[in-house]
């Protein structure tokens, strides 16, 4: 009986304490730390083993790596934490209902990570990031016309969204790298038919 209660302590001891006292950071991501007492500390933990008080501190890894925002016929709904979206459908200045793919680059400042976690929360994809892009690629979208879009003024349509994305996201510890349109069809599915022309057209007007 005692060399069971033993097994049983020791086990206790391997799980809940060292493994709790340590936390591994992997290249790529920083941890952040909840204490039960002061609540979510500014300082984030870079890649390494680091020390934590096991059952008083929570940590947490965020990926601070670029990542990749894919709105495509690809991406499942069902799975509103994945960080993606389906096409986003939204109508030109000239009354068009268009389907818009893509791909957004975003990547966490590290700096303000734990503001995130404390403020937004982890489910941060679904809170702001997604409603925020489509509501402003349908803004943008509505103040150019449709062969504007889909041709000669492609470029300016994804650097006019990067810009406006960047002014919501950046004061929320979000950055924005770039984005890349890269299929603009019919809002019925059909695919835009001059698609090819697009990369013509832009090639001329520069």
């Amino acid at each position: 009986m005692a060399e069971s209660l033993d097994k049983i302590m020791y086990s206790f001891v391997v799980e809940d304490v060292l493994k709790g006292l340590f936390v591994y950071v992997p290249p790529g991501y920083v941890a952040c730390v909840y204490d039960l007492g002061r609540g979510v500390l500014k300082k984030v933990l870079t890649p390494g083993l680091h020390l934590k008080i096991p059952f008083w501190q929570k940590a947490k890894l965020f990926n601070t790596q670029t990542l990749e925002y894919s709105i495509s016929r690809r991406f499942n709904p069902e799975n509103i934490q994945a960080l993606g979206d389906t096409p986003v459908v939204a109508q030109t200045l000239d009354g068009k209902r268009i389907s818009i793919e893509g791909t957004v680059l975003l990547r966490l400042d590290i700096n303000q990570i734990p503001m995130i976690w404390q403020t937004i929360g982890e489910d941060f994809v679904s809170k702001i990031v997604r409603p925020t892009i489509r509501s402003r690629m349908r803004m943008i979208a509505s103040r150019y016309d449709y062969q504007d879009i889909v041709s000669t003024r492609r470029d300016a349509v994804e650097v006019e969204a990067k810009n406006e994305l960047e002014r919501i996201f950046y004061p929320r510890g979000i950055f924005v790298e770039n984005v890349l349109l890269s299929e603009i069809g019919h809002a019925s599915g059909e695919r835009q038919e001059g698609q090819e022309n697009g990369e013509k057209g832009k090639s001329a007007e520069s």
